[in-house]
């Protein structure tokens, strides 16, 4: 659903038309998928309703309400160019190095590790 055409071998792109014809609300989906990519990409917030429009009757109709019930947050997520990727990469690598550690140590170790860590 979400790999370009351009980007499939020869083995994929023939699962991929036999799934198609057997199934034609799957090429729906994907049509979906692809138009909300672009929406993101573009950073077209005035096409958002019209998305979520067409999306509300197709397969991915959940992940549309989803989006719809948090619709402000979507928006600005859209339009600004922040992210807290950087953090919550690192909450990440707090937390995997949390629970190899589990029992191990205290607060005193899991700063030494972090610390050295980088």
């Amino acid at each position: 659903m979400t790999t370009g055409r351009d980007d499939l071998s020869r083995a994929q792109t023939v699962t991929v038309a036999a799934i198609e014809a057997a199934a034609p609300a799957v090429v729906e989906a994907r049509e979906i998928v692809e138009a909300f990519h672009a929406m993101i990409r573009s950073r077209k917030t005035a096409a958002l309703d019209n998305w979520l429009e067409w999306a509300g009757g197709s397969l991915i109709a959940s992940f549309a309400r989803g989006l719809a019930r948090d619709r402000s947050a979507v928006l600005a997520a859209i339009d600004t160019a922040w992210s807290n990727a950087q953090a919550e990469g690192q909450i990440t690598k707090l937390k995997l190095v949390k629970r190899q550690m589990y029992g191990r140590g205290k607060l005193d170790l899991l700063q030494a590790r972090l610390i050295a860590g980088r």
